[in-house]
C-alpha cells in the first residue's frame, strides 16, 4: 500500500483554530454559547477513525452533535461499518456530509479536518494517534492507551513537538459527580487518605454475552467479505481469522491486541484515583499481587482476574482489584456495590463514586458539604466533546491530558506485568523504568508487523 507522507503540523487555518498566543488574549473564534448557530466557516471538522459501535457512539454522541462541529469522514476496516456510519451523518445533518474510506491514510492527509476520534480496537489507538499528531490533528482517543508504554512515551513527544491537543476517553471526569467525589478529597473533608480501593469487571463479566463460550473459539473461519483483515491485524501479529477473534469480544481480550479488562475498564476507576489524588503526573512506585490467567491455548489470553497492591511513594497504598474479588471487600463497608469504583478512605470517613452516584460513610454526611470559596477546584467539563472544542479554540488543555493517560495506562501495565510474571515490581516514575527486572521490562514494548510500523 502506499505509504501516506508526513504532513505539516501546522496550517494556516488550524493555526488560526489552535493558536495558543492569540488565544491567550483574546479567543479566535467566538464560543457557540455566544454566537448559537454556527456558520461554516467558524466549524471544526473531524474525521473518525474506527466507527464500530463504541467508536460511532463516541463520534455520533460527543462530535457530531455539537453546532461548531462537524464529522467529514470515517474510516474503519469494515466496510459496511464506515458506509453505515457516514450515512448516519448525512442524515443527522441533512445533506451529503460524510465520505466513507477504506485507509485511514487518506483522511490523515486531508489538509481540511481539524481532529479525528479514535475509536478503533486497542492496538490502534497510539500508533494512529501518533500518525494523527504528525499529521496536525487535534485528537480524541479512547482508552486504554493500548498495548505498549515504549510507543504511548512516543506519541507524549509527537504531541509536545505538534502542539496538537489530546482527549483521552475515560469520560468519567466529565461527569459532574466525580469531579465533586475527588475535590471532597483533594481538600481534606475525609480528613488524610490512608489508602484507596479501585475495582472493575473483568472477563467474567463477558462470558456468554452475547452468544460465545469463555475464552472465544480458536475454530479457523472465512474472512468476512467486508473485512480488511490484514489492515485491522495491522502492527499485531498475523493470526487464523476465528468467529471471536476481531468481535464478540475478542478485540478486548486478546494479548495481541489489548491488555483486557485490567486496562480496558481499569482505566476508569485508576483515572479517578490518580485524579482525586492529584497525582496525574505520576504513579504508584511498588507493585504486588496476584492474577489469574486464561487456560493455555485460549483464544482469549488477557489477564482474567486480578488483586494487586499498588502503593504511591510515601507509604500510601491504592488496592486494585477486579469486581469478583472487590465484592466481599468492599461490602463490609458500602451499602451500594457495582462492578466498578473508587473508594478513597481518610482518617475521618470514606468517599466512594461510580458511574451511577456519589457516596460516603456517616449516612452520606461528605456528599452533603458545600465547597468553600478558597477550596482547590478541578479543571470543570460537562462535555467530552466541548471540552476537547474549547481546548482547540483556547490553546488550553482539556480535562484528561496525555500526561493523566500515561501515568494512568502505567498503572494497568505494570498490573498486568506482576499477573504474568508473578514477581512484584518496582517502578521509578521519574525515569518511567522497571528497577532491577530486565525481563519484566520487555513487557513494556511491543513489536509491530511490517509495514503497518510508526
Amino acid at each position: 500500500m502506499k505509504e501516506m507522507k508526513s504532513q505539516s503540523p501546522h496550517t494556516s487555518r488550524r493555526a488560526f483554530l489552535g493558536a495558543a498566543t492569540a488565544a491567550a488574549a483574546a479567543p479566535a473564534i467566538i464560543p457557540s454559547s455566544v454566537l448559537g448557530a454556527q456558520a461554516p466557516s467558524n466549524q471544526l471538522t473531524f474525521a473518525a477513525l474506527g466507527v464500530g459501535n463504541r467508536g460511532a457512539g463516541i463520534s455520533k454522541g460527543y462530535f457530531a452533535g455539537l453546532k461548531d462541529v462537524r464529522v467529514v469522514a470515517a474510516a474503519d476496516c469494515w466496510k459496511s461499518r464506515r458506509e453505515r456510519f457516514a450515512a448516519e451523518i448525512d442524515e443527522m445533518e441533512g445533506g451529503r456530509v460524510c465520505t466513507p474510506y477504506a485507509d485511514y491514510r487518506e483522511v490523515l492527509a486531508r489538509d481540511d479536518i481539524d481532529g479525528v476520534i479514535i475509536g478503533t480496537p486497542d492496538h490502534w489507538h497510539v500508533p494512529l494517534a501518533i500518525l494523527a499528531a504528525q499529521a496536525g490533528k487535534h485528537m480524541y482517543v479512547e482508552k486504554p492507551l493500548g498495548t505498549s508504554m515504549k510507543l504511548a512515551w512516543r506519541l507524549r513527544d509527537e504531541i509536545r513537538r505538534s502542539g496538537v491537543k489530546f482527549l483521552y476517553g475515560t469520560q468519567q471526569r466529565s461527569q459532574p459527580h466525580f469531579r465533586r467525589a475527588c475535590e471532597l478529597v483533594l481538600n481534606g473533608y475525609i480528613g488524610e487518605i490512608t489508602r484507596v480501593e479501585a475495582w472493575s469487571p473483568d472477563m467474567s463479566t463477558q462470558y456468554g454475552v452475547p452468544h460465545n463460550p469463555p475464552y472465544g473459539s480458536t475454530m479457523e473461519a472465512p474472512v468476512p467479505d467486508d473485512l480488511n483483515y490484514d489492515m485491522w491485524l495491522g502492527p499485531a501479529p498475523m493470526k487464523p481469522y476465528t468467529v471471536d477473534r476481531c468481535v464478540r469480544g475478542g478485540q478486548w481480550h486478546i494479548y495481541d491486541y489489548a491488555l483486557g479488562f485490567i486496562a480496558g475498564w481499569g482505566a476508569h476507576p485508576l483515572d479517578i484515583a490518580q485524579w482525586g489524588l492529584q497525582r496525574d503526573h505520576t504513579s504508584p512506585v511498588r507493585y504486588e499481587g496476584t492474577g489469574h490467567q486464561p487456560p493455555r491455548g485460549a483464544l482469549w489470553d488477557t489477564t482474567e482476574s486480578w488483586d494487586m497492591t499498588c502503593t504511591y511513594a510515601g507509604g500510601l497504598p491504592m488496592r486494585f482489584m477486579d469486581c469478583r474479588v472487590a465484592k466481599p471487600l468492599v461490602r463490609e463497608y458500602h451499602y451500594t456495590f457495582r462492578n466498578h469504583g473508587t473508594t478513597f478512605h481518610g482518617t475521618e470517613g470514606w468517599i466512594s463514586v461510580d458511574r451511577n452516584a456519589l457516596y460516603s460513610s456517616g449516612r452520606n454526611q461528605y456528599t452533603k458539604i458545600e465547597l468553600k470559596n478558597g477550596d482547590t477546584r478541578l479543571h470543570a467539563s460537562d462535555h467530552p466533546g466541548r471540552d476537547l472544542v474549547q481546548a482547540i479554540r483556547t490553546g488550553g488543555e482539556t480535562v484528561c491530558p496525555i500526561e493523566a493517560a500515561i501515568r494512568s495506562d502505567t498503572i494497568s501495565h505494570l498490573t498486568d506485568i506482576v499477573a504474568r510474571t508473578g514477581r512484584s515490581i518496582e517502578w521509578d516514575p521519574e525515569r518511567e523504568k522497571i528497577i532491577g527486572d530486565p525481563e519484566a521490562e520487555k513487557f513494556l514494548d511491543r513489536p509491530m508487523r511490517t509495514p503497518w510500523t510508526v
